[in-house]
């Protein structure tokens, strides 16, 4: 990089911004105050910027924020969306450092969504004032999305960008959540894709008995176990790129009258999909399952609510390796680290889902390494965002300016 740019692309200003960020807690729901320090930043440096409201109305009664911004050249050309969620999860126990506090150690700097995914944020940031400030004509646009309720249940933040049609020009996205600290890669890695999930609850009845004659009755509790225990033993499809799903029991429940066998129990899944594995795949896996198991009794299955039927659950997708934009960032990892990224696929759901599947179009996950994302002494590699900022700074160039 040269001396022009490093004025805006330097560890002094990640850890500057990283900062800020991090002493302003915001876990879903609650990410008002990150947004104002997020809007009046792009505000004092002169950049365009607005805020994005939202309501759901349905489900959750939440009215979150996304503050928004577009950079737009002078001639007809691509639009490249650069999309980060602002919020983290709550703080958990365990930690040793202050988690709002922004703590350095070495090239570690600690704090609650430090890694997942301020960071990340952090890097959209000093990457579009550089390029604002270092090209003077270009062709296309840049979107930039700072979105709420990327931690919470539906993704609410992304999914309101959709809905209101700002997504609707994007042609290819770049979303910098941790690609290295999720997939334990070594820095840079690059990730083409991700598995899909859905949330879904088993109920199971059964048939009271007193609890002196069980033998005359039909234990859900039993039976719903006896479910559990198959369901795990399901043959997942694998998938070339994606791997193998999983299926993970969240919760149980169950239980009747005292001194009664339980006539009722649920118990509740979320299930890691890959290609293929859609909500009658899911459908037929549990039935399977329950034949298997010679389940007595009645079962039933339902996914779960949602505000509309497009974020019910996250869908599965992949980035060709030979889209003109893959090898275009390709280039851009290898001329900024001096290192060819990483193919990898990302195994959990987020944003990313949104936006590849809905939305349609190819979406990177490429960003920072570092550890204990969504736990105690969460932390991030400043040298690896610095290098994140470089990398999107460089695509940009590379899709917008040097065609």
């Amino acid at each position: 990089m040269t001396r022009e740019i490093t004025e805006y692309i330097n560890k002094g200003r990640v850890v500057d911004i990283l900062t800020n960020l991090i002493q302003i807690y915001s876990p879903y729901f609650k990410e008002d105050k990150v947004m104002e320090y997020a809007y009046e930043w792009f505000k004092e440096k002169d950049l365009p910027v607005e805020y994005h409201r939202y309501n759901e109305e349905r489900i959750t009664k939440f009215r979150g924020i996304n503050v928004i911004g577009r950079l737009k050249g002078s001639r007809k050309g691509p639009t490249v969306l650069l999309n980060g969620h602002l919020d983290t999860v709550e703080i958990c126990e365990g930690w040793t450092k202050d988690p709002l506090k922004a703590e350095i150690e070495g090239d570690k700097l600690y704090g609650v969504g430090a890694l997942d995914m301020k960071s990340g944020v952090a890097a959209i940031m000093i990457a579009i004032e550089a390029f604002k400030n270092t090209v003077d004509d270009f062709d296309g646009e840049v979107l930039y999305t700072l979105v709420s309720d990327e931690e919470g249940p539906y993704g609410l933040g992304t999914d309101a960008l959709i809905l209101d049609g700002i997504t609707d020009d994007a042609d290819v996205a770049i979303v910098p959540e941790p690609s290295s600290g999720f997939t334990g890669e070594e820095f840079p890695c690059l990730c083409l894709g991700a598995r899909g999930g859905w949330n879904y609850t088993v109920n199971v009845l059964g048939k009271s008995a007193h609890a002196a004659n069980p033998e005359k009755g039909i234990s859900a509790i039993i039976e719903a176990s006896k479910l559990m225990l198959e369901l795990k033993n399901s043959e997942l499809r694998e998938d070339d790129k994606l791997g193998k799903g999983s299926i993970c029991i969240i919760s149980s429940s169950g239980g009747g009258a005292a001194c009664s066998v339980a006539d009722k129990a649920s118990f509740t899944v979320f299930r890691h999909v890959v290609r293929g594995e859609d909500k009658d795949y899911l459908k037929k896996e549990v039935e399977k399952a329950a034949k298997r198991a010679n389940i007595k009794g009645k079962v039933s299955m339902a996914f779960r609510d949602a505000p509309h039927l497009d974020n019910g659950g996250f869908h599965p997708y992949i980035v060709d390796e030979d889209s003109p934009y893959t090898k275009m960032i390709r280039k851009s990892i290898l001329e900024v680290t001096g290192q060819e990224g990483k193919i990898a696929y990302f195994s959990s759901i987020g944003d990313f889902n949104y936006l590849g599947s809905r939305v349609k179009i190819p979406t990177f996950v490429f960003g920072p390494n570092g550890e204990n994302y969504h736990t105690a002494d969460e932390y991030v590699s400043i040298e690896s965002v610095v290098k994140t900022a470089e990398v999107i700074y460089d695509f940009l160039l590379k899709t917008l300016v040097n065609k």
